[in-house]
Formats: structure tokens, C-alpha cells, sequence
């Protein structure tokens, strides 16, 4: 089944803790893992961020959620249980718990409305429904990535193919390639097409080398056009090459590339804004946020 969202998780994890007993946070991921039949990738799939488990971060949130409420209390670090109102819950046999839910406890709303208005509805917040803040606000980021990405793409259509060649090369030597970035330029700057054809380094020493085709173009490149740069690497008794594109590739030129002996790496319009993006080429950094976690060996006392 797919990773249920963070409320689904709560009334399951109350009733993981209806013994009574101290269980570790552990615990109740691998427990609720189990309760819900969730795969080994489902257990693993991680934020985009890559820094911590979907699923991890739900059940933490359906913790903190029923916290707030006083249905969990923590005893010790990384050690929870239910207290005597959850107890009270659960023999009243609830069928969900969910935000509107814990909404009725005084104690939840004055922790909740430190930072949002008691008068929003769950109905009206179809975010605060099904996501943790971390996954809004990894959804928004990737949102403005997305968005971003497009605007680099239609700027690199519409740029000259001289710049497109500087973009290229800066993107190159950023990843690592071809040590200077002026060695880099002289390696790649011998256009003999509409696009820009010419060698890098793949090192600081030049121990390899890699050819690189580059074509500015609005149609999809297709299989002919990656045999015939395939071709070309046999010619020059190479067996590595780049071949980058401002739009994308066929399904036949992408199984052609993955299946020919030479090494051949096919980077799309999308994929080389990416890189763009990630190695801060052609954009500027307008705010910088830091999402901090409570140290908890900090307020351990020896």
C-alpha cells in the first residue's frame, strides 16, 4: 500500500502504545511498518532533501501532533507512552483520530496557535491534512526548482550559440572537467555545426579524455543523431562522450546509448538546468533558510 499520510498514523500509533509500556521511537516505526504492510522501498523512500525516511517523518509528526494534545508523553529521550487521556480514548473506541480531532483539547490548540489562527478549519488547509511542514516545505521548494528550471531552459533556446557554449563549459569545469576553465573553452570552443563540438579533460591531469557534442535545438534528438557521435568516438578511438541538448532524446536514442559499448551520457534541456541549478551557474542565491532540530544531547545532564 502506499505510505500512509500523517494522520492516518495516529489512532494506529496510540494503539501501539495502549499497553502502557515505554517503547522507543524505533519501535513504533517498525511496528506501525508492519501495521500498515509497508514494503522494504516504501520503509526507505527518503524526503527529496535525502535526509531523512517519508515514513520516518510522518509517525514523528503523528507523535508530536498527539503531544501536544497529551495523548504521548515523552519519559526520556527517543522514549515515549501514552498518558492517562490517551488511555481514555482508546476505550472509547475512536474509529480516527486526525487534527480536527485533537482540536478539542485546550492544551493542543495553545500549542498549535503559537504559530497558526484557532479559527482555520482542517477543511480549508488541505495541506496541514495529508503533509508534515518538512514535505510542504520540500513541496514548495521543488515547486520554485521546477519553475526555475523552465526559465533556464527557455533562456538557453533563446541564447546565441556562443553563449550556449560558455554555459556549457562553465557547467563543465564546475562538475570538475577539464581543469581551467580557459584550457576548458579552447578544448570546446571548435564549432563546427549549429551546436559545438570539441574535447575536455575528464580530470585536472588529462588523464582521459571525453568528446562533447552540444546542439541548441527544439526538436527531439534522435537515435541517427547518437550514432553518428557514436561513430565520431570511434573515429578518434574514444570511448567516452557527452552529448547535451537545450530540448530532450527518443526513447530509441536513450536505449541506444544504454546499450552500445562505448560510454555515452545523454544530458537534456531539463537535466542540464538541473546542473545549473546545482553547481550555481547562471543564477543567484535570493534567500537562505536553516531548518534546525532540537539538539537533545545539549540538555542531557551528566
Amino acid at each position: 500500500m502506499a505510505i500512509p499520510d500523517f494522520q492516518s498514523i495516529m489512532l494506529p500509533l496510540l494503539k501501539f502504545c495502549a499497553d502502557g509500556a515505554e517503547h522507543t521511537n524505533r519501535e513504533g516505526i517498525d511496528a506501525l511498518a508492519q501495521e500498515f504492510s509497508l514494503t522494504e522501498e516504501e520503509q526507505k523512500q527518503l524526503l527529496p532533501s535525502g535526509q531523512q525516511c517519508v515514513f520516518d517523518n510522518r509517525v514523528a509528526w503523528a507523535r508530536a501532533h498527539m503531544k501536544m494534545a497529551q495523548l504521548l508523553e515523552n519519559t526520556r529521550r527517543g522514549v515515549f507512552r501514552t498518558t492517562d487521556r490517551g488511555k481514555q480514548i482508546l476505550d472509547k473506541h475512536p474509529t480516527e483520530i486526525n487534527l480536527r480531532f485533537l482540536r478539542e483539547f485546550p492544551e493542543y490548540l495553545a500549542a498549535r496557535d503559537k504559530h497558526k489562527r484557532t479559527e482555520e478549519t482542517v477543511s480549508g488547509d488541505d495541506k496541514e491534512e495529508t503533509q508534515t511542514p518538512e514535505e510542504q516545505l520540500e513541496e514548495a521548494y521543488e515547486t520554485l526548482r521546477d519553475n526555475l528550471t523552465s526559465e533556464i531552459i527557455t533562456q538557453l533556446k533563446d541564447a546565441s550559440p556562443s553563449f550556449f557554449e560558455k554555459v556549457v563549459v562553465e557547467v563543465l569545469v564546475k562538475m570538475g572537467y577539464g581543469g581551467s576553465r580557459k584550457d576548458a573553452g579552447q578544448a570546446i570552443g571548435r564549432s563546427d555545426d549549429e551546436g559545438i563540438d570539441g574535447i575536455i579533460k575528464e580530470d585536472r591531469l588529462g588523464l582521459d579524455i571525453i568528446y562533447i557534442q552540444a546542439k541548441k535545438w527544439e526538436n527531439t534528438v534522435s537515435r541517427p543523431e547518437i550514432q553518428k557521435f557514436a561513430g565520431a568516438l570511434q573515429g578518434k578511438r574514444s570511448r567516452k562522450g557527452i552529448f547535451i541538448t537545450t530540448s530532450d532524446f527518443s526513447k530509441s536514442a536513450r536505449e541506444y546509448a544504454s546499450a552500445i559499448e562505448n560510454k555515452i551520457i545523454l544530458i537534456d534541456g531539463q537535466q542540464l538546468a538541473q546542473l545549473m541549478i546545482d553547481f550555481n551557474v547562471g543564477v543567484a542565491t535570493e534567500a537562505t533558510y536553516e531548518l534546525k532540530r532540537l539538539d537533545s544531547d545539549y540538555f542531557t545532564e551528566n
